[in-house]
């Protein structure tokens, strides 16, 4: 196949004429330049220029290779220069998948910056309930960069952002209105709101209550944990959920679990070196996660009062 060196020397020399000319114009030698063009004739099967006592003719083939050539090249000088810019982190696509809970709480300031400070950046996301499926997703090259709690295990790059209480919610006419913090003995006397266990937060709570040798009441299941923030604030029962769970203020009250208990936030990535991954990545990490205590503030209570 000919090679885009060789189509460039042909193109230099129908604009300039001669073979010095063209050679000087792509600062190669001139032998160089005629090497190039005797590696496209051979194969074209077909002569693209007459060689002459004064000089070169370029054939009619030669031109109409010539006139294709230059799309080519035009082609491909747009090709280096995207590359430049994405690899300056200027442009290009960032497909990110995270925790459906991470959206508003952790993303939304980060992705509107980005698209005011880099319009020509492509932004893609996709919301999970469960950190394993996100590293599925990520190692089948579905997504750059998976934000959220830690998966299960995983041969990527990790990085940790930061700490996310995990809090009980329930509603204002509740006793644990009443309470800083609930144990894990109190939880397993009261109706429990828990998660389908394709939901990472179901397997979270199964085994966090398992190493405490006690069991819940469920009296029902949904896949997500604002949803389930919102049925405990309605009275149905009291569940745990991460503080990111909270961003969309549901009408409850939250309190602390008695040890209070975190899980880590992370980012993951098959290729950190990557610019535009390596640029969001330190981006939230500049930004941080927001505080935990603002998050689990008693939403029935303070925030009321507050609005009034």
């Amino acid at each position: 196949m000919a090679t885009l060196r060789s189509l460039e020397c042909l193109v230099a020399l129908v604009d300039e004429g001669s073979v010095t000319k063209a050679a000087a114009v792509l600062h190669m030698s001139q032998p160089a330049l005629s090497h190039q063009i005797a590696a496209l004739e051979r194969e074209l099967g077909t002569p693209v220029v007459e060689r002459l006592a004064r000089g070169v003719r370029v054939t009619a083939a030669g031109r109409a290779v010539a006139e294709e050539a230059r799309v080519a090249l035009a082609a491909a000088s747009r090709a280096v220069q995207a590359g430049r810019r994405v690899g300056e982190g200027l442009g290009g696509r960032l497909r990110i998948a995270c925790a459906e809970t991470m959206t508003a709480w952790l993303l939304v300031p980060v992705l509107r910056r980005w698209r005011t400070r880099w319009p020509d950046v492509r932004l893609d996301l996709l919301e999970f309930t469960s950190a394993d499926r996100m590293v599925e997703h990520l190692m089948a090259d579905g997504t750059d960069l998976v934000v959220g709690p830690e998966p299960t295990a995983t041969s990527a790059h990790v990085e940790v952002l930061g700490r996310e209480e995990m809090v009980v919610v329930t509603s204002s006419g509740h006793p644990f209105a009443d309470r800083e913090s609930v144990s894990v003995p109190d939880l397993a006397r009261e109706p429990f709101v828990h998660y389908d266990p394709e939901n990472g937060m179901g397997v979270w709570i199964d085994q966090f209550v398992a190493a405490r040798q006690t069991s819940l009441t469920v009296v029902l299941r949904t896949r997500s944990p604002r949803t389930a923030a919102q049925l405990a604030g309605a009275g149905m029962g009291v569940t745990i959920v991460p503080v990111s769970a909270l961003a969309g203020r549901p009408s409850a009250v939250v309190r602390h679990l008695q040890p209070r208990v975190h899980r880590d936030i992370v980012a993951i990535t098959m290729v950190p070196s990557d610019a535009l991954v390596r640029r969001f990545v330190a981006d939230l990490r500049r930004r941080g996660l927001p505080t935990v205590d603002t998050a689990a503030r008693d939403r029935s209570g303070e925030d009321s009062a507050a609005q009034g």
